[in-house]
Parts: structure tokens; C-alpha cells; sequence
């Protein structure tokens, strides 16, 4: 699942190429034809992202709400659109260029009442200008369930996923299965600034990095990361491989339902 660097990216993606400007809109596949039909022709007249959430604005506070789940993707091109390849939930057009969206878990229209609805059962988006990270201080700070599942949970942090998970506890040298309760407030303060660096980094680059200088493939002579997820990262799909910094091998576990990785070397209990 696209983390919320991603979702960003998009949102800005989608003010770019259609901000403003009357935009034709459309369902090729048929499942938001109805719904296509009130908005097409309309302004375009704002694209944001909470968290994992895509919203884009239409004339009279409506908004499709958008989220990509496991599968969806939103590709943008330049030019004319041609005849749609697969299952096209959604087509954005202009003259300039076009946009589709394909496999959603979510494609709906919405009220600006369902966006603030969405906004307030989230926790905090380091990618946002008005998170509060206080709100989830309070959450994990009286929480027994692991710092790993807390930070995949999307009501106690918005955006993050299991790379950003994995790679913030390491640079930090926390055990992922440490009580929330058990994190000290210096160590989440750590924590929250440097995912409010890493995934602006992450926005900027379209790719998730998290080593540091002295650990790139240049400074230590290593080959790098060959990998479909892309991107220079220490733990992160890297289980059975040496930690670039200590030289324990990574280890991996199901946590949560999610494959979890840590370094039990620099991340000892």
C-alpha cells in the first residue's frame, strides 16, 4: 500500500495538472459513471492528502474521496487521452493532459461533512502543517500495545507504513516491541521529527531513503538495493542480511499482520 508520501505527491500532481481549470471527468469502467456525471466540467478547485487519503475538491463542496488500498494506482500523463487499458475507475481530462485511476479500495463523492468525518478518526500526517503531534503522544504514551503496531495504526499516526515504520524505529534504536508506554517523550519527540524529515524527503525524491550519509552504497563501497520497492533503506526487506551498521542479520516477523524488521543488534531490548 502507497505510503503517505505517495498520497502527497499526488495531491500535488493533481493540482498541477488540473487546478482551477474546468476538468472533464469520467468512468470508463462504469462504477462512478452516475457520480462522474455530476462533477464533469466542473473546477477543480483544490487536491489534498490526509494521510493515505486522497481528496480531490470540486465546485460546490464536493470532493472524491480516494484511497489507493493494496492495489489502486493514479497514473498522470501529458497529451490526449487514449482508449482506456483495464478496469478505469476514474479519467480526469483536459486539454493539457489526462489522469486514471484504476483498482481503488475507495473512489466516492463525497461531502465536505464525510471529508471532516475521514480528517478526525485519523491521528496526525507529519506531511501536514496543522498536525498536532500532542494527539498522538497521548494515544502511545498510555498504550500496552507495541511502538510497531502503533505507528502502522491509522488513528494513532496518519500516513506512515510499514518502511516508514520499520526504519524510523531502527534509526532510532528502538525495540519494535516495546510498549507505547514504555517510550520516553524525548524518544518520540526523535521519532516524530524525523518522520516529519523523512517523508518530506520522501515527497520531494518519489522514493523512500532513510540511510544515512556515511551508510549509502558510496561511503561504504556496497552495492545498492536492488529491489522493486526502491530506495536505500537499513532493515526494511532486508531480513537474513547483515545490518549495515552492527553486522547482525536483520530478522522479520509477522506483527500484526504485517512482516515487521528490526536489527535485534542495534534495536536490543
Amino acid at each position: 500500500m502507497p505510503e503517505g508520501h505517495i498520497i502527497h505527491r499526488l495531491a500535488a500532481e493533481s493540482r498541477k495538472a488540473f487546478g482551477g481549470r474546468a476538468v472533464r471527468v469520467s468512468s470508463p469502467q462504469g462504477r462512478f459513471a452516475d457520480e462522474a456525471k455530476v462533477i464533469d466540467g466542473q473546477l477543480l478547485t483544490g487536491a489534498e492528502a490526509i494521510g493515505k487519503h486522497l481528496f480531490l475538491g470540486f465546485e460546490e463542496g464536493a470532493w472524491v474521496h480516494i484511497h489507493l488500498g493494496l492495489y489502486g494506482g493514479f497514473t498522470f500523463a501529458d497529451g490526449p487521452a487514449l482508449p482506456p487499458v483495464g478496469l478505469v475507475r476514474l479519467r480526469l481530462e483536459n486539454e493539457d493532459g489526462h489522469a486514471d485511476l484504476r483498482g481503488p479500495n475507495t473512489c466516492a463523492l463525497v461531502t465536505d461533512a464525510h471529508k471532516a468525518a475521514v480528517a478526525g478518526r485519523l491521528g496526525p500526517d507529519p506531511l501536514r502543517a496543522d498536525a498536532d503531534p500532542e494527539t498522538a503522544w497521548r494515544r502511545i504514551s498510555g498504550s500496552r500495545t507495541s511502538i510497531a503496531a502503533l505507528l502502522m495504526d491509522q488513528k494513532v499516526l496518519a500516513g506512515v507504513g510499514n518502511v516508514y515504520r520499520a526504519e524510523v524505529l531502527f534509526r532510532h534504536g528502538i525495540d519494535p516491541h516495546r510498549a507505547g508506554r514504555d517510550l520516553t517523550r524525548r524518544e518520540w519527540d526523535a521519532i516524530w521529527s524525523d518522520l516529519v524529515a523523512l517523508m518530506h524527503e520522501g515527497v520531494a525524491a518519489g522514493r523512500i531513503d532513510t540511510v544515512r550519509p556515511e551508510h549509502t552504497p558510496e561511503a561504504m563501497g556496497r552495492p545498492p538495493r536492488v529491489d522493486d520497492h526502491g530506495g536505500e533503506v537499513y532493515v526494511y526487506r532486508r531480513a537474513a542480511m547483515p545490518c549495515l551498521v552492527c553486522g547482525t542479520d536483520v530478522r522479520t516477523e509477522e506483527h500484526a499482520s504485517r512482516n515487521l524488521f528490526w536489527c535485534p543488534g542495534c534495536q536490543a531490548a
